[in-house]
């Protein structure tokens, strides 16, 4: 989608849309270049019980000459706050996405906002106008996507400044969408480093990959454990973007390509959903390209930790015992807990080789988050409350919120084994929380962790503001929000 700003309305065919704060609809509310057909609008406006709610559309037409234009009025709210404003764009780019529209203007010289309001705009649109249609062939011409272009007019200064960098984490947010889309044939260990690495080549992205034989000589013995039933070998990969010469923090993600479940193999139903159980992956490399595309100035490492788990002969079974990477042995109890035994391997990686004192790991972690929290948060565990705070703070502003979990030595207890330092999953009740309090024992002294369980954030049944339905990308914007507010120098 291609994003300009304009002093005036470009000629040509094209729709014009018109955002609108909360309240009754008059003349006087309207841009001055629309007063032509004012009376129109408001009159429509009316009709439709329209009074500028945030995201609601009103769609009327306007005779130009011997044509019919498109004119929409869509509502930002009370408080044109940024996340109103991506709405309202958003909700014109679900509108007019497959219009038989090529061209949207929004003149938003009558909104009280500024160049980086107009920018929320634009980057709503952007965000909901994004589909994967490579295997659809069959579309018939009225269901394929039609716009290609928005063009802002009447943005105040600093608007193509603001949209610069938003472009940018849009386009993570892309990858992201991109690698949880795409099927399991399609997109395992082996691929996903590659189609990573090729959207990260030219941005300055410093890549370690490592395989099995790399990753046995370091004992990372529980997260090659998943992998032994598949014919995909397990990768680790690195991603390192050092735009500064501040410590690192590092970003660790559950990339299970697909997840069947292993020897404790998941009923049929519905368990084509598994592609997306690498969303933790796919997220890390999505904020890592965005911190990368638009430099910022920041020392941040991603870490993949990436493995399909399939039932073979060769699959762990539930009773063995492992020695991960920090020496500490785990009882595999259920093969389908195997999003912790990825990431035990890859968090104490990171410490050990890179020296990292700040981690967040991401991932789809527990079925009992989503039972916990539905798809409206993440779930945030953490060993500190700073960490915990600015995780907090920037979901909110990110739109990508979060709802901070319990940790405790009561739950840790839970974890027990009998035969070996831990088993790798707890009672049924407080799933979630046991499976935060095996990733906690393997953060080192003196590191900062917070682990955000996203399992019912990845993946979305039904069309939401800012994405179509399917994968949603979450995780991209937060970490981007995350790193800019309190790492950048």
């Amino acid at each position: 989608m291609k994003v300009r700003f304009a002093a005036q309305a470009p000629a040509g065919s094209h729709a014009l849309a018109v955002p609108l704060a909360a309240g009754a609809v008059s003349a006087d509310k309207l841009p001055a270049g629309v007063s032509s057909w004012a009376a129109l609008a408001t009159r429509a406006a009316v009709t439709a019980r329209f009074e500028g709610e945030t995201g609601a559309v009103v769609e009327l037409f306007l005779n130009e000459a011997d044509a019919a234009r498109r004119a929409l009025l869509v509502g930002v709210g009370a408080e044109p706050d940024a996340a109103a404003l991506e709405r309202a764009g958003g909700a014109l780019a679900a509108k007019l996405l497959t219009s038989g529209e090529v061209r949207l203007v929004i003149d938003v010289s009558g909104l009280a906002i500024d160049g980086a309001g107009a920018a929320r705009i634009a980057f709503g649109a952007v965000l909901r106008a994004w589909r994967y249609d490579t295997y659809r062939t069959k579309l018939k011409p009225r269901q394929k996507p039609t716009l290609a272009e928005i063009v802002v007019v009447g943005a105040r200064e600093g608007a193509e400044a603001a949209w610069a960098p938003l472009e940018k984490v849009a386009e993570g947010v892309f990858l992201t969408r991109e690698l949880v889309t795409e099927p399991a044939n399609i997109i395992y260990p082996e691929s996903f480093v590659q189609r990573v690495t090729q959207s990260l080549e030219g941005l300055g992205v410093g890549i370690e990959v490592l395989g099995p034989e790399e990753m046995g000589k370091l004992g990372m013995n529980a997260l090659l454990g998943v992998a032994l039933g598949s014919r995909k070998p397990a990768r680790l990969l690195c991603l390192t973007w050092k735009g500064s010469d501040a410590d690192p923090i590092a970003l660790v993600g559950k990339g299970v390509t697909f997840d069947t479940g292993g020897i404790s193999i998941k009923p049929a139903a519905g368990m084509e959903d598994m592609k997306w159980d690498m969303g933790g992956a796919g997220a890390v490399a999505g904020a890592i390209r965005a911190l990368a595309a638009r430099k910022a100035k920041a020392h941040v490492i991603g870490v993949c930790g990436l493995v399909e788990n399939m039932p073979d002969g060769n699959a762990q079974r539930p009773g063995d015992v492992v020695t991960s990477m920090s020496g500490q042995t785990i009882e595999v109890i259920n093969t389908d807990a195997e999003g912790r035994l990825v990431l035990c391997d890859a968090i104490t990686w990171v410490q050990r080789t890179k020296g990292v004192k700040t981690i967040v790991d991401l991932a789809t972690l527990t079925g009992a988050m989503i039972i916990s929290l539905g798809n409206e948060y993440g779930g945030l565990f953490s060993n500190d409350d700073a960490l915990a705070s600015k995780l907090l703070a920037a979901g909110e502003a990110a739109g990508e919120r979060l709802w901070r979990f319990p940790l405790g030595e009561a739950y840790d207890k839970l974890i027990n084994s009998d035969i070996a330092d831990m088993k790798n999953v707890g009672p049924r009740n407080g799933g979630s929380i046991t499976a935060a309090q095996f990733l906690h024992r393997y953060v080192e002294e003196g590191v900062k962790w917070a682990h955000l369980d996203i399992a019912g954030m990845v993946w979305s049944a039904k069309a939401g503001s800012l994405h179509e339905k399917g994968a949603t990308g979450y995780g991209v914007r937060l970490l981007d929000d995350f790193v800019a507010r309190n790492y950048e120098r």
